[in-house]
C-alpha cells in the first residue's frame, strides 16, 4: 500500500517487524536529488539459533550448515518528503544493529552506509533527528558496486524490451565486462566498467528524470513523478511533435533513412499552431517530453558506447521503473543509431543500484560478503545447501508496496 508519498509494506509485514525489531540490520541510503532509496534486511526468525548466536538446519547431521535466512526489503521516498523517511527509520528501529551481527560495537550501532549527494546535504539532520552518523559511499562506486553484483548473483536481473516483448538475458560472468552503465537520475552518468571496481565517467547529460518531472510539473501541473508517467501513458505525442512526413507532406525521407513518423522536432507543432499551452491536453504533453528525454539518453548513450567500442548497454535508475513506452524508445534509439549492432539491455532492480553498492559496503558482514561465504536461493526449511554454488539472492519483481521477499541464506 502507498502513505503518503511513501511506499511501506503490507500491514501483516509491518507488525512482523515491529514485533521483532532486533532482527533487522543491514540499512543502507542512497539519497538522491529527486528520491531517497532504501535497502535493509530482516532475518527469519522461524530458524533455530545455536549456542554462538549462529542459525543452523533442523536437519541432523547438518552441524556445518548454518544460515541467514531472510528478506531484503526494497523501498523508497520522495526526497522533498525526507521527514517521512526519517520516521519510517524510527518507527522500526532500523538504524540499531541486529541480526546475525548482534557483535557489532557498541559505537557502530548507529552508523549507516549512505551514497549520493543527500549523504552529505542531510548528514546533519539525522544526525539531529535520529543521532545516526552517516558513513558516506562515494556514489559511484556504489553505483558499479552494486549493477556488478546484480548482474552477476541475481538470474533474469537483465533484458531487452523492444515492441512490447521483453526478452531476459542470461549473462557469463567470464564475458562481463567491458559494458556502459548509464544510470538515470535527476540526471544522467554514463560509466565504462571494466570490471570489479575499475571505472571511468565517460560523459553524462543534465536531460534526465529531473528534467522530466520539472518540465512536467510546469506544463501539466501533475504533483508527482509517479502521476505524470502515467498521464504520459494516455497521450499521443504526434499532437505536438513536428514528424518528418509533416515536413515532407506524408512521404519518407527515404535517402538519408528517415521514416515518415520519424519526430523531426520534439515539440515543433507548438510553433506554427496558435495555441496556448491550456490548449493542449496534459496527456499529449506528457508524451511528447518522455518521448524527448528517453530519445536523447539512448542515442547519447550509444555514441558513448561507440567511442569505445562497446556492445553491451545496461540502463538503469528510477526514471525508467519498467515503464514499457521509456524502455521502448530507449532501445529504439539505440537500435537506429548503431544500425542494429548494438541493444539496450535493462536491469529488474534499475533504481537500486547506488543503494546496493552501499549495502554491500559494510565490511565482513555486508551482502558481498555473504555472497563470498555461499548464498543460495531460499530452501525448504528442511533442507540444508546443498552444493557449494550460489544462486539467485532475490526472487521476484518488486511489488506494488516497494519491497522485494528474497532469501539470504549463508553456508558455512
Amino acid at each position: 500500500m502507498e502513505g503518503d508519498g511513501i511506499q511501506v509494506e503490507r500491514r501483516d509485514e509491518i507488525a512482523a517487524l515491529n514485533s521483532s525489531a532486533d532482527e533487522v540490520s543491514h540499512l543502507a541510503l542512497d539519497i538522491g536529488g529527486t528520491l531517497i532509496k532504501m535497502v535493509y534486511f530482516s532475518s527469519d526468525s522461524d530458524w533455530p539459533v545455536d549456542d554462538e548466536g549462529k542459525r543452523s538446519s533442523k536437519e541432523k547431521g547438518s552441524k556445518n550448515c548454518n544460515f541467514v535466512n531472510g528478506r531484503l526489503h526494497f523501498m523508497k521516498f520522495e526526497t522533498r518528503k525526507i521527514n517521512d523517511c526519517l520516521q519510517f527509520i524510527s518507527s522500526k528501529q532500523l538504524h540499531h544493529y541486529g541480526g546475525w551481527h548482534t557483535e557489532a560495537p557498541v559505537d557502530c550501532k548507529n552508523i549507516i552506509k549512505a551514497t549520493g549527494g543527500g549523504a552529505f546535504k542531510f548528514a546533519d539532520l539525522f544526525k539531529e533527528k535520529l543521532e545516526i552518523s552517516l558513513d558516506k559511499v562515494e556514489e559511484m562506486d556504489s553505483l558499479v558496486a552494486g549493477a556488478n553484483f546484480l548482474l552477476k548473483a541475481v538470474d533474469r536481473e537483465a533484458f531487452t524490451y523492444m515492441d512490447g516483448e521483453k526478452e531476459y538475458l542470461q549473462i557469463d560472468h567470464n564475458d562481463l565486462y567491458p559494458y556502459l552503465l548509464v544510470n538515470i537520475g535527476s540526471g544522467v552518468s554514463m560509466i565504462k566498467v571494466d570490471g570489479d571496481g575499475v571505472y571511468e565517467r565517460v560523459s553524462g547529460t543534465s536531460i534526465g528524470g529531473g528534467t522530466f518531472w520539472g518540465l512536467g510539473k510546469l506544463l501539466t501541473k501533475c504533483k508527482s513523478f509517479d502521476e505524470l508517467l502515467e498521464l504520459s501513458h494516455q497521450g499521443n505525442n504526434r499532437v505536438i511533435d513536428m514528424l518528418v512526413g509533416d515536413i515532407y507532406g506524408g512521404m519518407d525521407y527515404s535517402k538519408i533513412g528517415l521514416s515518415s513518423t520519424a519526430i523531426a522536432s520534439s515539440f515543433g507543432k507548438a510553433i506554427s499552431e496558435n495555441k496556448e499551452i491550456e490548449d493542449y491536453r496534459p496527456e499529449d504533453v506528457a508524451r511528447s517530453l518522455l518521448r524527448m528525454i528517453s530519445n536523447n539518453i539512448g542515442q547519447i548513450s550509444y555514441l558513448n558506447a561507440l567511442r569505445f567500442g562497446l556492445k553491451r548497454i545496461f540502463f538503469g535508475g528510477f526514471f525508467i521503473r519498467g515503464h514499457a513506452y521509456t524502455m521502448d524508445t530507449i532501445a529504439v534509439a539505440v537500435n537506429f543509431w548503431s544500425k542494429g549492432e548494438a541493444k539496450a539491455m535493462f536491469l529488474r532492480h534499475e533504481g537500486f543500484l547506488g543503494v546496493m553498492g552501499a549495502f554491500m559496503s559494510y565490511p565482513n558482514n555486508g551482502l558481498d560478503h555473504l555472497m563470498s561465504k555461499q548464498l543460495v536461493e531460499q530452501l525448504p526449511k528442511s533442507a540444508c545447501c546443498p552444493k557449494h554454488e550460489a544462486r539467485s539472492p532475490l526472487l521476484g519483481d518488486l511489488t506494488e508496496n516497494g519491497s522485494i521477499e528474497c532469501s539470504v541464506q549463508l553456508c558455512l
